[in-house]
């Protein structure tokens, strides 16, 4: 009788250990499948935090949610609206921020590898606000393969002809209409460039947000967040 009593006891914990192995296992599969987060502070200011755990700031101006230390910064351009580095209080060892003068060093497009995300530099600016010799977008790949392209402040590129072959998954459009392209204009690019999601965003000159404005951003799979919006990124097939 004791025999079999102490088999069944040494059943159940080995189920039980199974079970919490499985459990731990499956956890960690979820937190590894999902994708990036991205927090929309507002204007042109964004952050990511990746699937690993690394925080990206883009365009550091609008917003609150500066509490996380950085791993990278980019910058499209050297505007203060866009280049407000000092919000980020605290960097992680290692953080690297990125302005167009790296991205365009040499006068060319820079790809940079960072393992939990590769930042390829494209075209920006073209209109008498912005230089196209000194603003730069960026196309963010993840891990995971979920493409993100910012544009920063600009107008119509002809890199823009280029990629729709790319298969982005989401696209920020700025169109203010006055320091940037114009809302039609915003429209144009992104059925150029052929996201499967396309976000408008530097809304309006006056204001961090405007969404009676964004409303008139009138294209398939559009997303509209307002600042303070939090989504997670995800590719077609999920």
């Amino acid at each position: 009788m004791r025999s079999k009593m102490k088999i069944r006891m040494f059943t159940a914990l080995c189920a039980a250990v199974c079970l919490a192995v499985f459990s731990a296992v499956y956890a960690h599969a979820e937190e590894e499948a999902a994708g990036a987060v991205l927090l929309y502070q507002g204007h042109g200011s964004l952050r990511i935090v990746t699937a690993e755990g690394k925080v990206i700031y883009v365009d550091p101006y609008a917003g609150k949610g500066y509490d996380l230390p950085a791993d990278l910064i980019l910058v499209t351009h050297g505007h203060g609206d866009h280049n407000a580095v000092k919000l980020i209080k605290t960097k992680n060892k290692g953080c690297v921020t990125l302005t167009h003068k790296e991205a365009l060093k040499g006068g060319k497009h820079q790809l940079f590898e960072y393992g939990f995300v590769t930042v390829e530099a494209v075209e920006a600016g073209n209109n008498k606000n912005h230089n196209i010799k000194s603003c730069v977008g960026y196309i963010l790949t993840f891990s995971d393969g979920v493409k993100l392209y910012v544009s920063g402040d600009t107008s119509t590129t002809r890199q823009m002809e280029t990629f729709a072959e790319r298969g982005l998954d989401y696209a920020f459009f700025c169109c203010d209409g006055v320091y940037n392209m114009k809302m039609a204009e915003a429209i144009k690019c992104a059925a150029l460039v052929g996201a499967r999601v396309s976000i408008p965003y530097h809304i309006d000159p006056n204001r961090i947000f405007n969404r009676d404005k964004a409303a008139q951003f009138d294209v398939s799979g559009r997303l509209i967040l307002a600042d303070g919006e939090e989504i997670t990124l995800s590719g077609a097939a999920e």
